[in-house]
């Protein structure tokens, strides 16, 4: 499974693998999808353990492990190893010399965070609880900027599972919350736009008078404009949303001033799709789970100058839908695992697919069916068992094909 996020947003890809209950790893490139050369791509799920190489890459990547439809492990890869695991140690008092990641070797899956993370727990410096509470910060994290990101590629690989386990964490309720703090933290626009950002002190003595004295302290150490708000949080131990709110209104005064952090570059522009026509016939393509009536509906449209494309497993229709990228789309309703609903919903959730024509397939006849299929997004709808001129009179209204006799 592959595709753009301007295709499928991320919280349809993992209801998928949710609901495919995979076991793989999500690699998520935003900014710049197509510099990843033929080879990097593997080099990345493989975690090489050479700084050199993960630095050269361009824009910012993610990895997330899941085992069995739930997510175990993330890695933020915008970061050299081990510093995330540093910031996440400071509230217990335990810190990373350089010299360790350096000459660790004990590797688990080839990544040096996880394994230093194994590491200090064998050695009872962290506890089993301790590292699960560490595990799901840096999941949270991770999917905070995820589901913040509009623009990049994404590919799933399945494989074997990350192990040892910690922990493991369900998608849906996850999703949900994190979704939440997303949508509180873009309230804070424009004054703050990235958790990247730096807190300068603009006015000390009115932020003095405002704030008790150990906040004040605790703040002017870190607002230098040079730690990041995500950072900040880490050393005040607040979550990212109520650091945001609490620095707001001094941001609005004039007393704290937001900037870029001394490393940022302007991101390189996406570069512009130069489209061609095509004179081929309508692509058609059939989503049903059972095998006859897909093949007797390619029999109808191929027979009457269409392409098609039959997919008999629905959990794998949306990938080989963003793949074919077809001019309409038959759906069946009842099907295991992933209805024809829930299908029509992830793709309307797509701007490559809200205008194209879905035409649901059921053997019900009812108005409460016809009523859910329009509340998806379904153009329109089509009962079991139905004729070739049926078929054909809705290609020919929402395919511009004309009929042939």
């Amino acid at each position: 499974m592959q595709g753009t996020l301007t295709e499928i947003d991320l919280r349809s890809i993992l209801q998928l693998i949710q609901l495919g209950q995979r076991t793989g790893v999500l690699l998520v490139e935003a900014y710049r999808p197509w510099t990843l050369e033929k080879g990097q791509h593997q080099a990345i799920f493989n975690r090489a353990k050479d700084p050199p190489f993960l630095a050269n890459l361009a824009g910012t990547f993610w990895l997330v492990f899941f085992v069995n439809g739930e997510i175990v492990y993330a890695i933020d890869g915008s970061k050299p190893p081990g510093t995330r695991l540093q910031q996440y140690l400071y509230r217990y008092r335990q810190t990373i010399p350089p010299q360790h990641l350096t000459n660790f070797s004990g590797t688990i899956n080839n990544d040096l965070e996880y394994s230093y993370l194994w590491h200090l727990i064998e050695q009872n410096l962290l506890n089993p609880a301790q590292g699960r509470n560490l595990i799901q910060q840096m999941v949270r994290e991770s999917l905070f900027d995820l589901l913040s990101l509009h623009q990049g590629t994404f590919i799933f690989e399945i494989g074997v599972a990350l192990a040892p386990l910690l922990t493991s964490l369900e998608i849906a309720p996850l999703v949900q919350e994190i979704m939440k703090e997303v949508q509180q933290w873009k309230q804070l626009y424009p004054q703050i736009q990235s958790p990247q950002q730096c807190l300068r002190i603009i006015d000390n003595i009115q932020l003095q008078n405002a704030l008790p004295s150990k906040a004040y302290q605790r703040l002017s150490l870190w607002a230098d404009g040079k730690t990041s708000l995500r950072q900040l949080s880490h050393h005040l131990q607040r979550d990212l949303g109520t650091l945001g709110r609490g620095i707001y209104p001094y941001i609005e005064r004039g007393w704290l001033q937001v900037v870029e952090p001394p490393s940022q570059q302007s991101l390189p522009l996406q570069s512009e799709w130069e489209w061609q026509e095509t004179v081929e016939s309508p692509h058609i393509v059939c989503i049903d789970d059972d095998l006859t009536i897909g093949k007797s509906v390619e029999s109808m449209v191929t027979q009457n100058g269409y392409r098609s494309t039959v997919i008999v497993d629905p959990l794998k229709a949306l990938s080989w839908v963003f793949e074919i990228k077809p001019d309409l789309i038959l759906c069946d309703i009842a099907m295991p695992k992933l209805d024809g609903y829930q299908i029509c919903t992830m793709l309307r959730h797509s701007s490559a697919f809200r205008q194209v024509p879905i035409i649901m397939l059921t053997g019900k006849e009812g108005f409460v069916e016809r009523l859910r299929a329009r509340m998806v997004g379904a153009t329109d709808y089509l009962t079991k068992p139905f004729s070739e001129q049926e078929l054909l009179l809705l290609l020919e209204k929402y395919a511009n094909q004309p009929i042939r006799s």
